[in-house]
């Protein structure tokens, strides 16, 4: 069956700038939901006519990879050019796809996660890299940020009919859970999962990576400026052909979907959100949400949703899970410490907190106030 596709054609006689709502989804269970979302969020273009002569041309595809459906946009002052860019780009997130996802049986990590206990498995230098990228983001989080954490994920099957599991199911599942027992051999190019039972999943850091491999070879074919759209992970590069920044909206954590707390305008620039609103239940007035705190392997309670925006899309990837188990204090000051990273994290009571490197370019909802949400 072929892959189902979207492409689109834009001679701009009239720039225009891209609105499209943050959003993250990690499951293949929630596909269907969260890709009609981002088809309107994504593909459905804001058109806002200004005054220009440009001749650029705006080529627009989408394809449900990894788990998702992406949308990847190239402009070139060519059509032929545009076109060869984004097939390039899709090509690249397949490449990426049936090296790093679990779902397929025979990818790299797939059989990592097989070999669990075992022996080592040789890896490619894609894997390599994302695994070490993840073990950084791991140590700048406090461990808030643990790719070894699918088995407890599992445990609470959120995603699905949505059960709470006992402290001792917890407790049994904990020690496959040990961010310690990944063994990276960079020299034999080798991952080795020391406990049984053990499985990784870089679906939190892994769009993210291929999102700034995407924009490399779109950049290499010709491509001037675009956007990779991986689902909630989302790259830029370049300007539109009116020169006017890309424009990008933060969900509301709190509203229906569509309804933002916040615009912010990127150029070169990635941005990711994670949030206890994507895939939850609610039992007894609770709100149980899919983002594990390693430590407890419970949900973690300090953030509703947590947006950071840095220059490569691994850094943005990785870091908006890992805050959000840290909680609003220690991942701002997290955030503060790092270079060419901004962040905005609305904690439990909705509070909006916004980097200093933000507070002069986020352009808050007068809506996003209102109730008990205030600007911190």
């Amino acid at each position: 069956m072929r892959t189902p596709q979207l492409t689109f054609v834009l001679k701009t006689r009239f720039p225009f700038r891209l609105v499209t709502k943050s959003m993250f989804s990690k499951e293949q269970s929630l596909l269907c939901k969260f890709s009609l979302v981002m088809l309107f969020a994504v593909s459905f273009l804001m058109l806002i006519p200004v005054e220009s002569h440009s001749e650029d041309v705006l080529i627009k595809r989408s394809q449900y990879l990894m788990g998702t459906l992406v949308f990847v946009t190239g402009v070139a002052p060519e059509e032929k050019v545009a076109k060869k860019a984004v097939a390039a780009g899709l090509a690249e997130i397949r490449r990426i796809e049936h090296l790093m996802s679990t779902w397929i049986p025979d990818s790299e990590l797939s059989k990592v996660n097989s070999a669990a206990g075992k022996h080592a498995v040789e890896v490619g230098p894609e894997n390599m890299e994302v695994l070490k990228a993840s073990l950084r983001m791991a140590a700048l989080t406090e461990g808030g940020f643990n790719i070894a954490v699918g088995p407890a994920v599992d445990a609470w099957n959120v995603s699905q009919e949505g059960r709470i599991p006992t402290q001792e199911e917890l407790d049994g599942v904990r020690p496959f859970t040990l961010i310690e027992n990944i063994v990276l051999d960079e020299q034999a190019g080798t991952i080795f999962l020391k406990q049984a039972g053990m499985k990784i999943d870089v679906g939190g850091i892994g769009k993210g990576y291929a999102a700034d491999l995407v924009v490399g070879v779109m950049q290499k074919t010709g491509a001037t400026a675009g956007v990779v759209a991986l689902s909630g992970d989302i790259k830029t590069f370049g300007r539109m052909p009116d020169k006017e920044q890309f424009v990008f909206g933060i969900q509301h954590p709190r509203k229906e979907q569509g309804l933002i707390l916040g615009r912010i305008e990127l150029e070169n620039e990635a941005v990711s959100t994670a949030g206890d609103y994507q895939r939850f239940i609610m039992k007894d007035g609770i709100r149980y949400h899919h983002i594990l705190d390693p430590a407890t392997l419970q949900p973690a309670r300090g953030c509703q949703s947590v947006t950071i925006i840095a220059k490569d899309g691994v850094m943005a990837d990785g870091l908006d899970t890992g805050i959000f188990v840290m909680g609003p204090k220690k991942g701002m000051a997290l955030i503060e410490s790092l270079p060419d990273v901004e962040g905005v994290i609305v904690d439990q009571e909705g509070r909006i907190n916004i980097s200093s490197g933000l507070q002069s370019r986020l352009m808050l909802v007068s809506e996003a106030l209102s109730g008990r949400g205030h600007l911190e």
